[in-house]
């Protein structure tokens, strides 16, 4: 096997890297989140890389914090020569950068300096961006901060959602890295600085950044659709109930009332602050999802309601 390396990720994002980096280096150890409850049963849930990792017979590492002593002390014992990291969701402090004498490399979700922080897709999808991309990138102590190696573009489809161009991402993201790493080993690429007069910043999501305003407009909205899509949702209100619009599109028409649902010729839209969003994929609390003629069909006072409170 190659060079030893520890992997820190927690998602089905950074699971196409670790997948790709077995197949050169020795992954001496992945570092994940603790597990955590899930669903209705609470049951424990592993996270997406700890499922890979466990069947791959690599040693699973779950420290709530990197900080601790011990903690650095068994990743020092573990004499990594790289440590690569692919949405760990925990900030990596100095004393485990400074482990590994090739550094920690990122693999991050967007064109740095553009969109750093912990929700980059949903950030390029909500500003309206036509590309994205990946940086491998140089950790640092910042916040995405560190020089960059190497970079790739995605162009973003319309249909595009959060789910869907993390997908396109990740794979993009473990070529990538396996095209940079064993340069960067070979001291064959100079590391560049970001432009900070560049930099943008996204948040954690929260459950209510999902909550419509009709008020918007609706090309606004149907960003929000697409970058809240799986989770949180774009939601609004429609009778006391929670209804959740998984895809729409903004189309062409008169103003109105926002929040009322209208017929057109493009099927049932939802007027906006400016111009209609015509609903293709709904789904209402304690229902399946499902598209918006057959969710007519059993809504008959859909159309003509006023959606939000």
């Amino acid at each position: 096997m190659g060079e030893r390396l520890i992997f820190m990720g927690a998602p089905q994002f950074a699971v196409p890297s670790l997948k790709r980096l077995r197949e050169g280096y020795e992954v001496v150890a992945v570092v994940t989140r603790p597990d955590k409850a899930a669903g209705r049963g609470r049951r424990v849930a592993f996270s997406p890389v700890k499922e890979v990792a466990l069947a791959c017979g690599i040693p699973v590492m779950q420290p709530r914090s990197l900080k601790k002593e011990e903690v650095v002390t068994s990743l020092l014992e573990l004499k990594p020569q790289v440590i690569v990291v692919a949405a760990y969701g925990q900030i990596v402090p100095p004393e485990v950068l400074a482990i590994p004498p090739f550094g920690c490399l990122n693999v991050h979700a967007s064109l740095l300096p553009r969109y750093r922080g912990a929700s980059p897709v949903a950030g390029a999808l909500l500003a309206g961006e036509e590309e994205t991309g990946i940086t491998i990138m140089l950790m640092d102590e910042g916040m995405d901060t560190g020089p960059i190696l190497a970079q790739a573009r995605l162009s973003i489809a319309p249909e595009d959602n959060r789910g869907s161009l993390t997908e396109k991402l990740a794979y993009l993201g473990a070529d990538l890295l396996l095209e940079t790493l064993p340069r960067w080993l070979k001291e064959e690429i100079a590391p560049r600085f970001q432009e900070e007069d560049k930099a943008t910043y996204t948040k954690i999501l929260k459950k209510e950044d999902g909550l419509i305003d009709w008020g918007m407009s609706s090309v606004k909205i149907w960003r929000q659709v697409r970058a809240y899509n799986p989770w949180p949702s774009a939601y609004t209100d429609f009778e006391g109930r929670l209804l959740k619009i998984l895809q729409a599109r903004p189309i062409k028409g008169k103003r109105g009332e926002p929040g009322l649902v209208v017929a057109t010729k493009e099927g049932a839209a939802v007027v906006t602050g400016e111009g209609p969003l015509a609903l293709e994929e709904v789904q209402l609390a304690g229902k399946r999802a499902m598209g918006i003629e057959e969710f007519l069909r059993g809504q008959r006072r859909f159309v003509g309601s006023r959606l939000g409170k």
